[in-house]
């Protein structure tokens, strides 16, 4: 007896369990951010099928994800390997237009976000708060991920869907958090996000866009600290 859907008299094949994706994504995901597997380094498709122990399918489709996220780069007839880090002249570039967009963003997000928003945006600003106290590796690129999702929120409350799409273009924080990692990078963080969140809940505008403009320059400095002089 045949369970499921049929069409044309045949079974439907079984799907994979979704999550047996998304595990294989953040398996590869941490070596990338954690630099296992190094910037520019070649990535063998075969090794990590015999390191994860899955087929080449969802191994392919994570990387296929971590391409449209700018962290693996696939080249015709030689295959993926880890997109370079931002040099000093990029990271720069990089800061003057999130200064330009991410405080005026704010600034309207605190006038305009829901009540559900706020409480989303308090929530991922404790669960990186959270994070603080897990496996440094992990906790650091999941860090990077709720980072990005925080400032994404902020930008799509602002209401201008060409700012947000603008910015979520960049992957800004995977890149960043990818730089380097320091301890402070991500305490620093947690305080200026909960001065943010601070400024949203009473809707000022002007003072959520001074304590976008005060996060934005101190992770700048934070991060140019990759380029110092060893």
């Amino acid at each position: 007896m045949v369970f499921g859907d049929k069409r044309a008299g045949q079974a439907l094949p079984l799907k994979r369990p979704t999550r047996l994706g998304e595990e294989v994504y953040n398996a590869i995901y941490a070596q990338l951010m954690s630099r296992e597997i190094s910037p520019g380094g070649r990535i063998s498709v075969d090794r990590l099928v015999r390191e994860l122990g899955v087929s080449q399918t969802p191994i392919r489709e994570a990387l296929s994800r971590l391409e449209a996220e700018g962290l693996v780069v696939k080249t015709h007839l030689i295959g993926y390997s880890a997109a370079n880090q931002m040099d000093r002249s990029r990271l720069e570039q990089l800061y003057e237009l999130r200064l330009l967009l991410e405080p005026h963003a704010a600034a309207r997000a605190a006038l305009n976000m829901t009540d559900e928003a706020r409480a989303t945006l308090s929530k991922l600003a404790s669960e990186m708060e959270a994070g603080s106290n897990e496996n440094i590796s992990e906790a650091y690129g999941r860090f990077a991920q709720l980072d990005g999702q925080f400032h994404d929120l902020i930008a799509h409350a602002g209401g201008n869907d060409l700012v947000q799409e603008t910015l979520a273009s960049l992957h800004t924080h995977v890149h960043l958090f990818r730089l380097f990692y320091h301890a402070r990078v991500t305490s620093d963080a947690i305080s200026e996000h909960r001065h943010i969140i601070e400024a949203i809940s009473a809707r000022d505008a002007e003072a959520t866009r001074q304590s976008m403009h005060i996060h934005i320059e101190r992770s700048q400095a934070r991060f140019m600290k990759a380029f110092a002089p060893s």
